[in-house]
């Protein structure tokens, strides 16, 4: 068995893209997934299942969550493993350690191009600071993200794919979670 950690994107967020936690477990238990636990309201999820590729999960989750739930929305899934290396390779452990809730890993769907990452530098016009490699980013937000122009519309544009975030906290918790 292989421990997945699924994050969904843009749930829950302002009365839109609505879903129960009972229900995002039960579907997962539908599918075969086993120990099925989230993590706070807004889409995060652990499970164990036979090893399958996260890409493949990702799909599958997308297709049943809109035909069971009606829930049009992107799953990121990555393995246990997977989850370890973005930990380790948070190149900001000064900011986690003083502003956990500042720094945010972004997953995204697809490896964003050079050339976009640059463009996407190019259009930062605030404090925030953002290294990308692979699919996943990790951006520093010292005035909050919530008060950023660096919005998630802005990075998908940019980069040329979907993404979302999550703020150190969270990470750690759902490394805990994971681990067990």
């Amino acid at each position: 068995m292989t421990s997945y950690i699924a994050l969904l994107r843009a749930v829950n967020v302002g009365g839109n893209n609505l879903i129960a936690m009972a229900d995002l477990r039960d579907l997962l238990t539908a599918l075969g997934c086993q120990e099925a636990r989230t993590l706070l309201q807004s889409g995060n999820a652990v499970f164990r299942r036979d090893e399958a590729a996260p890409e493949a999960l990702e799909t599958r989750l997308e297709a049943e969550a809109l035909r069971r739930l009606n829930l049009r929305t992107s799953f990121f899934v990555r393995d246990a493993a997977c989850w370890a290396e973005i930990i380790a390779g948070n190149p900001f452990p000064e900011e986690a350690a003083r502003d956990p809730g500042r720094l945010l890993v972004m997953l995204f769907k697809d490896c964003p191009r050079p050339a976009a990452v640059e463009a996407l530098r190019a259009a930062i016009k605030g404090p925030e600071t953002i290294h990308v490699t692979e699919r996943r980013a990790y951006i520093i937000y010292p005035e909050g993200a919530g008060n950023s122009r660096l919005t998630n519309t802005l990075i998908d544009a940019k980069l040329g794919t979907r993404g979302t975030a999550r703020n150190w906290n969270t990470v750690l918790k759902l490394d805990a979670l994971v681990r067990g």
